[in-house]
């Protein structure tokens, strides 16, 4: 019957888990759940407490430390012309579903407009959509 005491103790860390989202209560939690099992094969207690304390401290020691190092990595940078999209350009050559010129940091670039029926005038300020192929698909910032 023991078993059923780690069951409802697994079950009451992941709930606590969920609420602090800490990782390390999910860890105990999940070595209760090993003794559930130890004890749901029939081992004494004491083999029940030893499993418990050998997957909880493997959990912590081991599992812990990489899981914590994989959630605080820095985002992705974007580079290339993704890098581009969300940018601010310049209109140096009227822009229309066809065709134009467009000076997006220090680079000119070809550009369209996003939505074919604009058409957006020299010296305005858009916004990069999307890069499609060598040309930039752009959309005047209102």
């Amino acid at each position: 019957m023991s078993w059923i005491v780690w069951l409802v103790l697994a079950a009451a860390l992941g709930v606590a888990e969920l609420l602090t989202v800490t990782l390390t209560l999910g860890l105990i939690a999940v070595a209760a759940a090993v003794a559930a099992v130890v004890g749901g094969l029939g081992a004494p207690v004491p083999f029940q407490v030893l499993a418990f304390v050998v997957t909880a401290g493997a959990g912590l020691v081991l599992v812990r430390p990489i899981a914590v190092r994989h959630l605080k990595q820095p985002p992705t940078l974007r580079t290339g012309t993704a890098a581009l999209v969300g940018r601010s350009a310049l209109v140096q050559q009227e822009v229309n579903g066809h065709d134009g010129r467009v000076r997006i940091g220090g680079e000119e670039w070809s550009a369209r407009s996003y939505d074919e029926t604009l058409v957006i005038p020299v010296g305005a300020t858009v916004d990069v959509i999307q890069i499609e192929g060598a040309a930039a698909l752009v959309y005047p910032r209102e």
